[in-house]
């Protein structure tokens, strides 16, 4: 009978003496790991873009490129910073192990190498990874997700992606920090994921809900916070997908939130929501010039359900031309989904 042996992960190492290489490969190999090697940190980071591994094992003393370079190349690129480095070193001072830390390196061997310490090491770093993976696999999964619900209908075609880069911008107008503004930025994506619970009779419907159909359509904020209750890395978004209905004055859904119980993200998320749904063309309405879609806002901000601040902070930026500019600088201060991005056109 053949016997399928599944591999323990896949690993890079990296370095530039030959002996050390065939060493590492070997043992690594008889603990059933996929191995591949490279002579320099150049030619790691082509190996690693190439076989997108799951580990790289590299010494830091190498010609063309040293580790620490290698390394801090491979962790500002987003296609490869989750992927967990250890720098192998005879350097036991302190300086040059602050220049690797800085560098992002996720652990250090000194050597002459422990095989005991390096086994261990291994494994604890390709468990961290794995996990790093299915996180990774889920949000991509319910980001996706959303953009298939938006799909659904034609007339809100774009409105995620103009929702994410308006609302990031508006963000990054008011001084946020990294962490708000890549949660506005998933929030834009997945404020309307729970509509993935509303039939199509419901969330397509031509003329206005009655009283059960809009009770329907309500429960999206539930169930879209639902859906990301579960992964860490969407637990600052949750607040968004659920309040993003919630007015100031208590008379929004789900939770009757009023005042200061609204988040400030998901205060931001609404005023571009409204101003994105007043300016595109739908079933029931024409499209409203952006005059008239700042009249509408600020009659919300009188009516007691949106901010003034934020309202007059969103129309200043908007009027201006700020907005683009803001737009354009997110290329830098926001990593976007390209993937999902793309599957809108």
């Amino acid at each position: 009978m053949k016997t399928n042996h599944k591999s323990a992960g896949t690993i890079v190492v990296v370095d530039d003496l030959e002996t050390n290489r065939d060493a590492l490969r070997e043992l690594l190999r008889r603990e059933g790991y996929l191995v591949h090697t490279a002579g320099d940190g150049r030619a790691a980071l082509q190996a690693v873009r190439e076989i997108k591994p799951d580990l790289i094992l590299m010494g830091v003393a190498m010609p063309v490129m040293n580790g620490v370079e290698a390394c801090q190349e491979l962790k500002t690129d987003p296609d490869t910073r989750l992927i967990p480095v250890v720098l192998i070193t005879g350097l036991t001072d302190g300086e040059g192990k602050i220049r690797a830390i800085e560098a992002g390196a996720d652990d250090f061997l000194t050597l002459p190498l422990n095989v005991c310490e390096l086994s261990a090491r291994v494994r604890s770093l390709m468990r961290i990874k794995r996990f790093t993976d299915d996180l990774e696999s889920a949000e991509s999964l319910i980001l996706s997700l959303a953009l298939t619900i938006e799909a659904r209908d034609r007339c809100t075609d774009g409105h995620c992606q103009r929702l994410a880069m308006s609302a990031t911008a508006l963000g990054l107008h008011l001084g946020l920090d990294d962490a708000d503004l890549g949660a506005l930025y998933r929030g834009g994506f997945l404020h309307d994921v729970g509509k993935v619970g509303v039939p199509d009779a419901v969330l397509l419907k031509r003329g206005p809900l009655d009283a059960v159909e809009f009770g329907q359509m309500k429960r999206h904020t539930i169930i879209g916070d639902r859906l990301c209750a579960g992964l860490r890395s969407l637990q600052h978004v949750r607040p968004i997908i659920r309040s993003h209905h919630e007015r100031l004055d208590g008379s929004g859904y789900p939770d009757g939130l009023g005042g200061k119980e609204i988040p400030l993200l998901a205060h931001i998320i609404s005023i571009v929501d409204v101003f994105d749904a007043l300016t595109t063309t739908r079933p029931y309405k024409p499209a409203f010039s952006a005059d008239e879609a700042y009249a509408e806002l600020r009659y919300e901000v009188q009516r007691g359900w949106r901010r003034r601040d934020l309202v007059e902070e969103f129309v200043q930026i908007d009027r201006t031309g700020r907005m683009q500019g803001l737009i354009a600088d997110l290329a830098v201060a926001v990593p976007m989904h390209e993937a999902l991005v793309a599957c809108l056109h």
